[in-house]
């Protein structure tokens, strides 16, 4: 089994922004599509807490560390893009 590499990131969205906050980081989102064009990026999973509604948490998996690195130097222009239309 290969070790990979987990990146994790915690939101907090307001409530009336959980639809649009889980088109956007969802399986069928944005932000996953873009992933997707990256060499080395495996899967993302979107969990919502259950005792606070508010918080989610994407887990996003990839080969190595090298391959996110990658990813995040090819990609910065588009993934500040995708930010901005994500807070918009």
């Amino acid at each position: 089994m290969t070790a990979g590499y987990t990146y994790l990131w915690e939101f907090m969205v307001e409530p009336a922004q959980f639809e649009e906050f889980q088109r956007q980081y969802g399986p069928a989102g944005p932000w996953i599509a873009l992933f997707r064009r990256a060499p080395g990026y495996l899967d993302t999973r979107l969990l919502r807490d259950r005792a606070n509604p508010r918080r989610f948490i994407t887990i996003d998996r990839w080969t190595s560390a090298e391959a996110h690195r990658s990813f995040r130097s090819a990609f910065a222009r588009d993934t500040r893009s995708s930010t901005r239309a994500a807070r918009a």
